[in-house]
């Protein structure tokens, strides 16, 4: 049940972005990958994929080649992407309530006072404490993390 709560929380847009930026943390300086070898590897539809990179290589996350040789790879070394900018970038706020983001804030309709609003207070702690974990979520640890699970099982 929880799992299935946290899945929900992010959509497949960002899953599918952080699943494919991690295959190509895996192939990270071993060149470019096709798109075809990530999407099955990863089970991404392709056209849907292929959305996904464009928007990642708008952002300057992943750059491209064409020709033979071709196909997507990391720009910035996989320690320098973290899940925070990979979750603002296709999923927005991280923050449960509006008026506790910090790079989408909307005022609340219902407080009379934000800066005595005890709700807003504990849902910025949730916040903060959300996007560190997710900035210190890098992929190389992710990477790093999967073969250490590997090796355990």
């Amino acid at each position: 049940m929880k799992a299935d709560f946290i899945a929900e929380m992010l959509s497949k847009k960002a899953q599918y972005a952080i699943y494919a930026l991690t295959h190509l943390a895996r192939c990270y300086n071993q060149g470019p990958v096709l798109i075809n070898d990530i999407s099955k590897a990863e089970k991404i539809p392709k056209k849907f994929l292929e959305l996904i990179l464009l928007e990642l290589k708008k952002n300057g996350f992943v750059s491209s080649k064409m020709g033979k040789g071709g196909g997507y790879y990391l720009i910035n070394s996989p320690e320098n992407i973290n899940l925070a900018d990979i979750v603002r970038l296709f999923d927005g706020a991280i923050a449960l309530l509006p008026c506790a983001t910090f790079r989408y804030y909307e005022p609340c309709k219902h407080c009379k006072d934000e800066a005595q609003c005890a709700i807003r207070f504990f849902i910025k702690q949730v916040r903060d404490e959300t996007v560190n974990l997710l900035k210190n979520i890098t992929l190389d640890k992710i990477v790093n993390k999967e073969k250490e699970l590997f090796k355990e099982n």
